[in-house]
Parts: C-alpha cells; structure tokens; sequence
C-alpha cells in the first residue's frame, strides 16, 4: 500500500504539496484531478521516489520510497513530457530498461510494438507526441513494476489508443494486481477506469474517495410537473442540486434510491425518469457541499 502522511514539496517560497495524506490500496486504479498548478505532477513524484518531501513522509509498505532501490524497482514513472536519451530507439530504450526491471517480458513488449504500429528501429525523436507516450506506456507495462505513475498519460492520444491503454491498465490490474496512479485534470478519462478519486486542489488534498461510496445514495431525477413541483417532495433527504429549465426540473439528491422514487411517484408527476450520474456531476455535488465549485477548479 501507498501512503503519503503530511507530505510537504516547497520550492523556493512556492509550496507545491501541503500537508497531504493520502492512502492507495494496492490492485485499485487511483485517479489524481486537479487543475493546472494544483501540485498533482509533484506529488505524483514524491510517490515515484524522485522527489523527497521537505516534510513528512511517501511510503510503499511502510517504507520510505526516496533512494530506496529495491522499491524503485516496483515503480514505474510516465512524465507528461516524454523523456528518451538522446538519438535512441525504442529497442534500445527497451535493453536499458531490462537492466532496470528484472521482470521485464519482452515478448510482451515485441507484441505490444507490433499492435500499436510502432518501429522498435526507427528514433523516438522522430516520432509525434501521441507515438512517443505509447511507447513509454508500453515499455511501463512490460517492466513488470507493482505501480505505475502516469502524468498526463492520456493526454495527445487519439480515442482509439487511449481506450486501448486504459484495457492494458485493466489487464494488468486483473490478472496480476499492479496499481496504477494516474494524474490528470480531466474528469471525463479517468470516469470509467478509476476505483478511487483524490481531488488535489492548491497543493492539498480536497477529499479523497471511493467511486463506488460516491455514487451510493446520490440519484439524478428529470420530472415535469402538471404545474408548481409538490411542497416538502424531498422531506428526510438532502437536495444536492436543483435546476429548471422550462417544465423540466432536475435533482441531485442524497438518499435511498427506493424512497426517492416512490416519493416522487407518489406526486403524480407528469413525467419522470431516473439518470446515471457522471463522475464530473458526483464530484460537482460533493464539493458544492464543502464549500468548493468544482467547475472553476477544473477550468
């Protein structure tokens, strides 16, 4: 398990991570969000053990993670700015990194090369942006590592490579229990691979929770009413979000799904629906109630 207690970066008069705790269960895909400037690229090196906290403590197992080969060994960084030495190849990145990680396959790795249409001869510094990531993706894949550290990952891949790389996290926390972190300011890519969400917001932890405690007891409703909605309809539960819209009002509301319901049926609505809440809506309710806009953080 990964923990972070009080863990503090400064840089010069700049506090870039402040007092953060934070805990991620091994075998679960942890979703960091932020905006730009939030400290989510600091602290997501501070977990890598590149960085040292100025205070507090990174650990893995108890242990601390900075200069600590053997755990090093067990992680994986993907920076958000591809760094490659200069005038190699992927094949050469590939040897480099067998010195490294000694449970690279790579027969994997030649695989994988192969399905995403990438020429382990040809040199990474002529290849695009999206070409460059897939290439460190893959080569993080393949070393083995119990957790992997994503910058950004997402980010200049075209849909069908970034559904492709989310089935590669997923296989691998299926079948062999890697952790990936994965940082990124947009909501909306890490819905439908994460199990736990932290919210970093100027260099601290807003909250951090599990998706499926979030999406517990929080409902969406769309109802039009044969004139004025029904004094006290939502009596016993809290209303998170109202809006109207014409004749068509919507809820977000915190309570039993089977009472909201009947609830609402019992005030003869002319017409209603339940929804699916999307992540970006759970995490509007859920800091709107602390005092955050989480629309403004994300912008």
């Amino acid at each position: 398990m990964i923990c972070a207690t009080d863990a503090t970066k400064r840089f010069d008069k700049l506090i870039a991570v402040d007092h953060v705790n934070a805990e991620i269960q091994d075998g679960s895909v942890f979703g960091l969000i932020g905006s730009n400037g939030a400290g989510k690229s600091t602290f997501l090196r501070m977990l890598a053990g590149i960085l040292k906290p100025d205070i507090g403590r990174t650990t893995i197992d108890e242990q601390d993670i900075f200069e600590n080969l053997e755990l090093k060994q067990r992680c994986f960084y993907i920076s958000d700015e591809q760094f490659f030495f200069s005038g190699v190849t992927p094949a050469e990145m590939r040897q480099y990194y067998c010195t490294l990680y000694p449970k690279f396959d790579v027969d994997r790795y030649k695989r994988l090369m192969k399905a995403f249409d990438l020429d382990e001869r040809r040199k990474i510094r002529t290849f695009s942006k999206g070409m460059k990531k897939q290439v460190s993706v893959i080569l993080g894949v393949c070393a083995g590592a119990d957790y992997l550290f994503c910058d950004e990952t997402f980010d200049g891949l075209d849909p069908v490579v970034r559904q492709a790389v989310k089935s590669l996290f997923a296989e691998d926390v299926a079948e062999r229990g890697m952790t990936p972190v994965i940082a990124s300011h947009n909501l909306r890519e890490l819905e439908d691979i994460c199990d736990h969400i932290g919210l970093l917001h100027r260099g601290g932890i807003l909250f951090s929770r599990d998706l499926d405690d979030m999406k517990l007891g929080i409902h969406k409703l769309q109802v039009i009413w044969d004139g004025e909605p029904p004094q006290n309809l939502f009596d016993g539960m809290q209303v998170l979000h109202k809006d109207r819209r014409g004749s068509l009002y919507t809820y977000t509301v915190r309570g039993d799904r089977a009472d909201v319901q009947g609830q609402v049926q019992a005030a003869a609505p002319v017409f209603f629906e339940l929804l699916p809440l999307t992540l970006e809506e759970i995490f509007i309710s859920e800091t709107e109630v602390v005092g955050y806009d989480i629309k403004s953080l994300l912008l």
